[in-house]
């Protein structure tokens, strides 16, 4: 029966790559399935052999993990560096988009809390 090994759904397509060649390096025979036109399938791969999927399933455990270390480490030198990007570098970079959705929230926050602050005011 097959087994699925890795869901590809929001995953980057440099980590889809690194992942499929890293499976073709330990020689796991390995099939991938497409999300489909409308993206209701999942996208995701998978092997046919019950007893392989666990040495593949440690081998993109061994690859994420490693990819998050690569991360944390890139993320503390641009930190240390001053060149990573904040809040305010965002709103700094599209004020009117900050404004829209701040707009936005708070309409929503009000039509949401509206009606519960009506009640009870009526039931004083």
């Amino acid at each position: 029966m097959a087994v699925r090994i890795f869901n590809l759904r929001n995953v980057p397509d440099d980590e889809i790559e690194d992942v499929r060649e890293a499976l073709q390096q330990d020689n796991i025979d390995f099939y991938e399935t497409p999300a489909g036109n409308w993206g209701v399938s999942v996208p995701a791969f998978w092997v046919r052999d019950d007893a392989v999927a666990p040495r593949a399933k440690a081998i993109i455990a061994a690859y994420q993990k490693e990819r998050q270390i690569k991360a944390k480490t890139e993320y503390a030198k641009q930190r240390e560096a001053g060149e990573h990007r904040t809040l305010l570098d965002n709103i700094k970079e599209n004020p009117l988009r900050f404004v829209v959705y701040t707009i936005i929230i708070c309409g929503l926050l009000y039509i949401s809390t509206m009606p519960f602050i009506n009640m009870a005011k009526q039931s004083m």
